[in-house]
């Protein structure tokens, strides 16, 4: 029971930041432009205030929003893709989502370790390896040998998309990496050998599949 309370509050949730993702668009506002009250948006909107209330605070984490006392709440700087991100929260808690979200993040990388072999050169190799040497964590490590690889593409659309994965991905994923993989799929990159790029990428990512 508890756990479809649970689903029922984050529908609504999700429903009511549509709504007002909807309500920005269609009224044209602006960055500086003030938000209805929280009242007249329960209204028009036919939600409940607590739960715009709770929409309106996720946007005010993410920097969209903006109240000033006295004043009320103002828009900052509002792009459709931020609504995806606080969505996410929610849609990440499914178990199919996580295991496709996985599988997106691993064949963005097999793409991006690809692209990799037509541009890398023994500059990048001295670079990249010293990286690996200096970074700790698994996610930090992960992020920075792969950013440099996706950087090399210079589709800066493909390092966005894979950014915001990466992203949702640290939410849901305990991500351990060995330092000698790393090492292991930049050689193979500079060798240009693509069956093995591919069979090192595969190993990257088989510990965590048996996690979700």
């Amino acid at each position: 029971m508890k756990a479809v309370t649970e689903n029922s509050k984050a529908k609504v949730y999700q429903e009511v930041l549509e709504q007002i993702r909807k309500f920005i668009e269609q009224n044209d506002l602006s960055p500086g432009d003030r938000l209805p009250s929280e009242r007249y948006l329960a209204e028009t909107l036919n939600a409940g205030r607590s739960s715009v209330r709770e929409a309106l605070r996720a946007l005010e984490l993410l920097g969209l929003i903006e109240t000033k006392q006295g004043e009320g709440t103002f828009l900052k700087t509002y792009r459709p893709y931020h609504t995806v991100e606080i969505l996410s929260t929610f849609i990440l808690h499914e178990s199919r989502t996580r295991e496709e979200l996985l599988e997106v993040k691993k064949l963005l990388e097999q793409q991006a370790a690809q692209i990799a072999m037509q541009h890398i050169t023994e500059k990048h190799l001295i670079e990249l390896k010293q990286n690996l040497e200096e970074q700790e964590s698994g996610n930090e490590k992960h992020f920075h040998f792969f950013f440099k690889l996706f950087t090399m593409s210079n589709n800066n659309l493909l390092l966005k998309v894979w950014q915001l994965i990466e992203e949702f991905s640290r939410t849901v994923h305990a991500i351990e990496y060995a330092k000698s993989l790393y090492i292991q799929l930049l050689d193979a990159i500079y060798a240009k050998q693509k069956e093995k790029v591919e069979e090192i990428i595969e190993q990257l990512y088989e510990n965590i599949c048996r996690k979700v």
